[in-house]
Formats: structure tokens, sequence, C-alpha cells
């Protein structure tokens, strides 16, 4: 049963795709474990502009950091041992970035010099973090969503506060992915990868998390919700791994758009960016593409850029 009539379909373009000198597909223990062992040359995540219009990803299985100019060009910037995933820039600069094995850490984006910022949760490890957010008071929220699933809901929220103070604020999340704040709202956004849903997490009453509910569910498909993106009108952005598409969401959880990936089927997160912040950049990990498509309002406003 379909409670909506088919939302528009939207098709993407390529922007830029990694270039071949930094692809070489071989096993690696990540892929092993999470991509069936197959050959990879990379794994594409974590977009975010900085203030320059300059676009930082990350690459998994190969713990590289990589810097596109405006113009497509590569440029690595990081390489180490770890599996980076989710990054967000902080306004004073720092690039933070959600690594599977290491927890959070802090990337200085000049020297390329990385380093550990928060390794543990009073000195128990994370299951694996996986995306971050800010806030506009500098509050951090990430995922810890290891291998959790609907065979084992215990995925995590945390937030870290601008004081630095780490709380958990939910722990029964199976697979807990992308995160995204909505200051208007006043809320947190989840991407339930396994349970194919996104959760809503109401912020206002203090430090008492209370009704969690489903903001949105999907069909299902190979994957489910991964990277989420808002707009400044609050509208949702869903980064559909495994379907090949990107779902757009009024702010009250109405389908208004799909779309389409013009190359492989695991596009795995979003952001906004161009000189007007209306083109929505999505990194495609199937083919180590970045993809682009033109939006109707402009992203959210990204205050750690401020």
């Amino acid at each position: 049963m379909s409670f909506f009539p088919a939302p528009q379909v939207i098709e993407t373009t390529v922007f830029t795709r990694l270039p071949d000198e930094y692809r070489q597909p071989r096993r690696t223990s990540w892929s092993d474990a999470n991509r069936q062992g197959r050959l990879i040359d990379s794994f594409l995540e974590g977009p975010s502009f900085d203030r320059k219009g300059n676009l930082y990803v990350t690459d998994i299985p190969y713990g590289r950091i990589f810097r596109i100019s405006p113009e497509g060009k590569w440029t690595l910037v990081c390489e180490y041992d770890g599996w980076p995933n989710g990054l967000k820039i902080h306004r004073d600069g720092r690039i933070f970035i959600t690594d599977y094995k290491r927890g959070i850490m802090v990337l200085d984006a000049e020297s390329g010099h990385i380093e550990p910022f928060l390794e543990s949760a009073g000195s128990e490890g994370f299951k694996g973090v996986n995306d971050l957010v800010f806030s506009p008071s500098g509050d951090m929220y990430f995922t810890d969503q290891g291998q959790t699933g609907l065979q084992d809901p215990t995925g995590r929220v945390y937030k870290l506060d601008a004081a630095g103070n780490l709380s958990c604020l939910i722990n029964t999340i199976p697979s807990p992915n992308g995160i995204v704040f909505d200051p208007r709202l006043n809320h947190l956004l989840i991407a339930v990868t396994r349970a194919q849903q996104i959760w809503r997490i109401p912020l206002g009453n203090g430090s008492i998390i209370g009704k969690v509910g489903v903001f949105s569910q999907l069909h299902g498909g190979l994957g489910g919700p991964d990277g989420l993106a808002l707009d400044a009108e609050s509208n949702l952005y869903i980064a559909h791994t495994g379907f090949g598409s990107v779902w757009r969401l009024s702010k009250v959880g109405e389908p208004l758009q799909r779309i389409v990936s013009c190359e492989g089927i695991s596009n795995t997160n979003l952001a906004f960016g161009g000189v007007d912040n209306n083109t929505l950049f999505i990194t495609e990990s199937e083919s180590g593409s970045i993809l682009q498509v033109r939006t109707p309002s402009p992203g959210l406003a990204m205050y750690s850029h401020s």
C-alpha cells in the first residue's frame, strides 16, 4: 500500500570521479567484512565543503582523505591507518572524522596531520562510529553503528557538547548511520539503515530523551538509508544506498522527489555546495564518483563554516 503518488524523478550527472592514479583494486580487511571479499579500489563517504568551496571526502578501506577543488581536481590530503567515514568541518577550520577503527579523529587540512580526538566513551571502546553533525552552539552529535542491525539493535547516538561532556542519547538503534540536526525544528534525524527507517529524536526537553519515533519508512532494498542532508526549508535528502536513489522528503515526511544515480547504486552520502549552495553532491561508492544535481532550495547553512 502506498499513501502517496510516485514522486517526481530527477536525474544526476557526474561532477568528477576518483582519478585512476588512486585506484588499485584489491582485497582489504574492510572489504572482506563489508563487501564480501570483493576487490575494491575505494569506498567514498563523508562529503563536506570548506569555506573556499573545496569538497572533502573520505575513502574508508584505504584510510584516505581527499580534497576536490571546485573544478574537480583531486588532492590526497592524508593517508593513515584507519577507516574514516563521516567528515564535518568545524567553524575553527578543524576537520572532524568519524573513524570506524579509531573513534573521532581531527585533521589539520594544511599539514595533513591527523590525530585521535575521542577514542572511547568512559574507557569503553565504540562499536564503530559512522557519521557526525555540529549544532549551531558547537555541540557534536555522532552515530555509533558498528555491525548492529535487526539482529542486534544496540547502536548508539552520542552528544559531545561544546564543553567536552559526552553523553549517550539512545542505545537501542538497529544500525544508526547518517545524522542531521535541524535547528529550526530542534531535532535530530537518524538514518537507521537495517530497519529501512529514519528516526526522529526531539531535543526540547533538556537532558531527557523521549518520544523517539519513526519519521519515515523506506520500502527496502539491498541497502538502506545512509547519509542525510537538509535544505533551508527543512526538507530531508536521504541517500538510499543499494537502490541508486536519493529521496527528498518534506519537513513532515512527504515524498517530493526521487533523485536517480547516473552511475552505480551505492550512493552513500550527501552535501550541499556550489556557488549558491543550491547543488547537491552525492558520493557514489560503487563507481568512485561524485554526482551532482540542482535542487529547488539551497542547503541548510552549515554552522561549522561560519
